[in-house]
């Protein structure tokens, strides 16, 4: 089950990015996620100044998400390289949970898949057939 929640908590992430349905406003609200969860250490993560410098790193290409998927995606598997980093030699992510670090690592490549796609509006299982959105004649 430690593989298991992790993925799940990664595709509830992309459900409910989902929710948003404007393309503008999901990717920047994505760059603005990656670049918070790129400063989580910054609090207690254990590596000293490298802590900042991944930080600073992280920062920039979140950044360039605001204009690209492609940045997004990349930030989040920077993340989840920073994340196996703690797991093996710094504090995990979150201070009472040994393996949280780990967790975040699983998580994180399938928020990065699904930005790498350009970040799609996926099926939404509890949207009915009268919230749809109308489909354009061709």
């Amino acid at each position: 089950m430690s593989y298991v929640s992790p993925i799940l908590i990664g595709i509830v992430y992309v459900l409910l990015m989902s929710l948003v349905r404007d393309d503008d406003r999901r990717r920047r609200l994505n760059a603005l996620m990656v670049g918070g969860a790129s400063a989580a250490y910054l609090s207690g993560g254990g590596l000293g100044a490298w802590e900042f410098a991944f930080t600073a790193v992280a920062t920039f290409v979140a950044y360039r998400g605001l204009e690209s998927w492609t940045f997004i995606g990349v930030a989040w598997l920077l993340h989840t390289a920073w994340d196996l980093v703690h797991h093996l030699k710094g504090n995990p992510i979150v201070p009472f949970e040994h393996g949280s670090s780990m967790g975040c690592a699983i998580c994180d490549p399938v928020i990065a898949l699904w930005c790498l796609r350009n970040g799609p509006r996926v099926a939404l299982p509890w949207r009915t057939a009268r919230t749809r959105e109308p489909v354009a004649p061709r």
